[in-house]
């Protein structure tokens, strides 16, 4: 069996609203709960388990999520139409500005408990 990630917990101080801001702005839905966790699935199986945790227990992550250019410009509009603040690097000094790496799209934006999320339309190092 080859290795893959399965899972991975999100620490959220409301784990309800988090779940719902991340499905909704990468298009996807908020799964049932499962013990103390609330799933929100992606395409390529890799669940992202929203947790309640106390607020001082955050240590905000780095979460990429690789897409198509069509899904790009779904989630970049969505993230425009809610006016969500996006920047073109992880250390957010490119405000209002999208990378083109590698020959692609990328944006980097927060989530309410501020750990980075990123989409991006080519993996890093694949040339272009």
């Amino acid at each position: 069996m080859s290795i893959q990630l399965n899972h991975t917990i999100v620490a959220a101080r409301d784990k309800a609203a988090s779940a719902e801001f991340t499905a909704r702005v990468l298009g996807l839905e908020v799964g049932a709960p499962f013990g103390p966790f609330l799933p929100v699935h992606t395409e390529n199986g890799v669940t992202l388990d929203f947790m309640e945790v106390e607020p001082d227990r955050i240590v905000p992550q780095h979460y990429a999520f690789l897409v198509s250019d069509e899904e790009f410009d779904a989630i970049f509009g969505r993230i425009q139409n809610a006016g969500i603040d996006y920047y073109a690097d992880p250390a957010h000094h490119e405000e209002g500005q999208i990378n083109h790496r590698d020959g692609g799209r990328g944006a980097y934006f927060d989530d309410p408990n501020g750990h980075n999320l990123e989409i991006l339309t080519r993996p890093y190092g694949s040339g272009g």
